[in-house]
């Protein structure tokens, strides 16, 4: 689903842990901020490239910056997303992102 919102632009009284969660040989790099009510929110970079990630629980990811195309488990077809829109991935499943050109940010929420 390719819906338009405002995304995020701060987290207030957020705890940032400092040390990054680095994927693909650094070309994804993520932070995890935890909240007051104690939910964490990854928020990072996407370099351009193709990668495929596991989900174990269910992710919403929010674009906060740039384009990407998305695939969901495998599946057809392929949907464009870019800042400002948020797509869904099911818990025990997958999804393959693709970046062409310029580098994405994003923001991860856990359902």
């Amino acid at each position: 689903m390719n819906v338009s919102y405002i995304p995020p632009t701060e987290f207030a009284d957020a705890t940032i842990n400092c040390k990054a969660n680095i994927y693909f040989d650094g070309k994804v790099i993520s932070h995890s901020v935890t909240l007051p009510d104690g939910s964490r929110k990854p928020l990072g970079l996407i370099s351009p490239g193709s990668y495929k990630f596991d989900t174990a629980a269910a992710e919403i990811m929010e674009i906060t910056a740039g384009t990407c195309r998305v695939r969901i488990a495998d599946q057809e077809p392929w949907q464009e997303f870019a800042a400002g829109t948020f797509f869904e991935v099911p818990g025990n499943s997958s999804f393959t992102i693709e970046v062409a050109e310029e580098i994405v940010e994003y923001v991860c929420s856990f359902k």
